[in-house]
């Protein structure tokens, strides 16, 4: 694999493409535990999400960082979308008809 970029940058290496960055602050997500009502915030590695084929089977979980209950919330279309937009692992669940 070449380090070099070719669409429009010819000759410019990964490095020089990215020299000027900084570091990238993670996504946090803000929740909530409905066991203990503590508010906090988790990293996209803290959750999970499972898509089913129906709203009822498509839900986030994640573990409560202040009780460590286990919690699973319903995820609809909008909550879907950020999620997966800030790196949560998905997992798409099948049908079994």
């Amino acid at each position: 694999m070449s380090e070099s970029v070719t669409s429009g940058a010819m000759g410019m290496t990964v490095e020089s493409a990215f020299s000027g960055m900084t570091s990238v602050t993670p996504v946090v997500f803000r929740a909530g535990c409905p066991d203990c009502r503590e508010r906090f915030e988790l990293t996209a590695s803290a959750l999970r999400l499972a898509i089913g084929a129906t709203s009822r089977t498509t839900f986030y979980s994640f573990t409560c960082p202040e009780c460590g209950a286990s919690v699973r919330k319903p995820a609809g279309e909008r909550i879907v979308e950020l999620l997966t937009g800030g790196g949560v692992r998905t997992l798409r669940l099948h049908s079994t008809l």
